[in-house]
């Protein structure tokens, strides 16, 4: 049976050719998102083996897509395609429980190994990710745990995409009592005041992408 395989790009064109590039290895593209929230929908109605989600995704980026459909279905493997290779987006990565970690640059000549190796339990790595990341990872030289919970999270990165908090609380099914409260305890939990600063933390934290 082919190995059942997720794609979440908000760039059909890159969707398009990673879907020919696994057809053509035996791989069964199962489903495609546009950004993380119909990632995390059709990730509980397909069941992937594997789920291959861009970082950088509008609504919800692909880490904290991530992060959600492994709780759903902790037998998924999960990949991340992204342009970054600095330690704080890897280890970020790593700690949420991505298996793979695979270069944008690279992805024709890497995805396909990444899929196999991951789908063996091994954790894969674009070879341009240093190798540093995987000693700092081991030695817990980790981040500082993130304050926020999953929901907070949610809503800083609609607030540092520019959406009001009606737009939020629509997004989110919520009241706009409860966008604005999730909003308040953010800035006091971060110790910032002013949406700028919620911008600048959440491109730090690769919540979102600058």
């Amino acid at each position: 049976m082919p190995i059942q395989v997720l794609l979440a790009d908000d760039h059909q064109i890159v969707r398009q050719g990673l879907r020919a590039m696994l057809e053509h290895e035996g791989f069964k593209v199962v489903g495609e998102a546009a950004d993380g929230r119909e990632a995390i929908r059709l990730a509980e109605s397909t069941h992937p083996d594997v789920v291959i989600l861009d970082l950088a995704m509008p609504a919800l980026n692909g880490l904290d897509a991530a992060r959600d459909i492994l709780r759903g279905s902790p037998r998924t493997k999960a990949i991340l395609l992204t342009m970054h290779t600095e330690d704080p987006y890897v280890l970020e990565a790593l700690r949420a429980g991505v298996s793979g970690y695979v270069l944008k640059t690279q992805a024709t000549v890497d995805l396909v190994q990444a899929i196999r190796e991951v789908m063996r339990g091994a954790i894969y790595l674009s070879p341009g990710v240093s190798k540093a990341v995987v000693e700092a990872y081991r030695n817990k030289s980790d981040l500082p745990p993130d304050p926020l919970s999953p929901r907070e999270r949610e809503v800083l990165q609609l607030v540092a995409e520019g959406k009001t908090t009606k737009e939020v609380a629509a997004l989110l099914g919520i009241s706009v009592k409860t966008a604005e409260s999730h909003r308040t305890r953010i800035m006091s939990k971060l110790g910032i005041h002013e949406t700028a600063g919620l911008v600048r933390y959440a491109i730090r934290r690769g919540i979102v992408q600058p």
